[in-house]
């Protein structure tokens, strides 16, 4: 989730031991920085170094140099090279990008060359049914969809003298109907849900609608900031605990049986997603 700072050294090495033990997955932040100046890149080699066999994620921006995407993979031995999508960001950043022609052209270039499997990233404005078809249609195959409800970074850049107006700090798709839209397409596409998602609870309603695995990085980061690394390993036993319980009351003994059961969306999520003519009653029906 970061790095390039000696206080992202420390949070991920804690992280990716803590990964090692409980088989987590673990991605990195973007790597840019990195690729730019190598004297930073320990802060992100330091998660395979103490995780030599766990599922490692690198991580560069969509519009990223193809060969230097490939680098950053290299860097730390990464099984999976997340593309990250911030275009709203970036527009929020002073010093942001503003040209993002042939973006998907990039985006292919990358799938293409790429020894591992490509995701592409959204990094919390969520992902629609269209943009997923795009995606899928060049080579792009693992979806984060990473919807609105978790780290804002429009209002992360407008605290900073940003350049969008505060009415923007609202954009995005919400993390459910994110996942939701995506699914409906029903493709051959694996679905990481992130975006919110604080709770054993929300990570199994997120899989009970239809994601394949469940990202964390802001509850997180803040509970290793404010109670180090044991007040972490606390944190993932007690959502560990709290995802088996889950599963146990909707007598669901594997994650597949959990996405069978009858999920009733109601509120806001059952009316964006009328609207967008997806029936909501199908997931009730299971």
């Amino acid at each position: 989730m970061t790095g390039g700072i000696d206080e992202a050294l420390a949070l991920n090495r804690d992280i990716s031991e803590l990964g090692a033990r409980f088989n987590i997955g673990i991605a990195v932040g973007s790597q840019t920085i990195a690729l730019e100046n190598k004297q930073l890149a320990e802060s992100f080699k330091v998660v395979r170094k103490v995780n030599r066999n766990g599922l490692i994620l690198a991580n560069v921006a969509a519009n990223t140099n193809p060969r230097m995407a490939l680098r950053a993979t290299e860097m730390i031995e990464a099984d999976g090279l997340q593309l990250h999508l911030n275009v709203p960001q970036e527009l929020a950043m002073r010093e942001g990008d503003r040209k993002f022609k042939g973006l998907m052209d990039n985006i292919a270039e990358i799938v293409h060359l790429s020894p591992v499997p490509v995701i592409a990233k959204e990094v919390g404005f969520g992902m629609s049914r269209e943009t997923a078809k795009q995606l899928f249609d060049i080579g792009v195959h693992i979806l984060d969809m990473g919807g609105r409800g978790g780290t804002n970074f429009i209002a992360i850049e407008q605290a900073r003298s940003g350049v969008l107006a505060d009415e923007f700090a609202s954009w995005g798709i919400p993390t459910a109907a994110s996942i939701a839209e995506i699914v409906s397409l029903d493709l051959p596409i694996v679905v990481v849900a992130s975006g919110g998602i604080r709770s054993g609870l929300e990570a199994a309603k997120a899989l009970a609608l239809g994601a394949d695995i469940i990202g964390i990085a802001g509850r997180f980061l803040r509970v290793w900031s404010d109670q180090g690394r044991k007040g972490l390993e606390e944190e993932i036993n007690r959502l560990s605990y709290h995802l088996r319980a889950s599963m146990l009351m909707t007598g669901s003994k594997t994650v597949a049986e959990l996405r069978r059961k009858p999920l009733v969306i109601s509120g806001p999520t059952a009316h964006w997603l009328a609207a967008r003519g997806i029936e909501v009653s199908k997931w009730a029906r299971r």
